[in-house]
């Protein structure tokens, strides 16, 4: 039997900080927290890599987070996020366009980890260049039928569109979203009359969702479920950068659900993970014992 992973699809780059450069790209933070529940061999980042020093770097950087990769090298630059910080650790980010992740070709290793694959996260930016817009569909498309699709919509600048998150909203089964995003998608669907919890659960609805995850920063988070609401408050913690806290909690709430926790307890969790990397520097930090039980 093929061996069935649990994959972070799309941007595999470099965020430029202030203090240096850190491996990031929110779906290899995703495989990595998950596998830090899951067990790394269980976990891997699918994305592309240029010919390119920086390419290099990126192997090794993964190698020594223990994390899977499948990174086919392409003729474009490996990617790179210039990232700079507000006084309270809030990341802004400048993306480089047409790079190696916009260009990631649909192979036949990445279609069988698709035909095999036991849970997927994937988001809006890496569907902003039609060659990787191409492949995370074919790969959606390919997948078994009990996978766990995550769309963590992660709208970064102008890098979206109506019809790639329509699409994406169709081909997943549970969506992430935050407070922000969620005022863009109001406007987007003309949700005019609605309320934040009646436009999760107008979504939930509409596209036949298992779940849907609100964060919203300080004020807590919120998982839907049909006939069924989650709230946790938000830790308070002293922040360090906020840097990959969104993808740590989307891949320790994933991987609490595939490891059969209940939707609360899986909440509850993920939220302390996040708070914890709030208060570490960089996307990629090793979580203590006390948070991997």
């Amino acid at each position: 039997m093929n061996k069935r992973y649990v994959v972070g699809l799309g941007e595999v780059l470099w965020d430029v900080l202030p203090e240096g450069k850190k491996l990031g790209g929110a779906p290899a933070n995703f495989a990595y927290h998950a596998g830090q529940f899951l067990g790394m061999d269980n976990t891997i980042a699918v994305s592309a890599l240029g010919e390119d020093k920086l390419a290099d770097e990126t192997i090794e950087a993964l190698k020594e987070h223990g994390l899977n990769y499948l990174l086919p090298r392409v003729n474009y630059p490996t990617g790179t996020v210039q990232v700079t910080l507000s006084g309270d650790g809030i990341p802004a980010y400048e993306i480089k366009e047409n790079v190696a992740w916009d260009n990631i070709p649909y192979i036949p290793e990445i279609a069988e980890i698709a035909r095999n694959c036991r849970a997927v996260c994937f988001g809006s930016l890496a569907q902003r260049y039609v060659t990787s817009w191409a492949t995370i569909r074919q790969f959606l498309d390919n997948t078994p039928a009990d996978c766990l699709k995550i769309f963590d919509i992660n709208l970064r600048q102008q890098f979206y569109t109506k019809d790639v998150i329509e699409e994406s909203l169709k081909r997943c089964n549970i969506l992430k979203i935050n407070d922000e995003e969620l005022v863009v998608i109001k406007r987007m669907y003309g949700y005019d009359v609605l309320d934040m919890r009646g436009i999760c659960e107008k979504m939930l609805a509409e596209y036949g969702l298992k779940m849907l995850v609100l964060t919203c920063g300080t004020n807590g988070s919120y998982v839907f479920a049909p006939g069924l609401t989650s709230f946790q408050e938000t830790p308070k913690v002293k922040v360090a950068d906020t840097v990959g806290a969104g993808d740590s909690f989307t891949g320790s709430f994933c991987a609490a659900i595939l490891n059969g926790k209940p939707m609360e307890e899986a909440h509850k969790k993920a939220v302390e993970v996040s708070a914890f990397i709030c208060t570490q520097n960089g996307a990629m930090p090793t979580l203590p014992d006390r948070l991997r039980d």
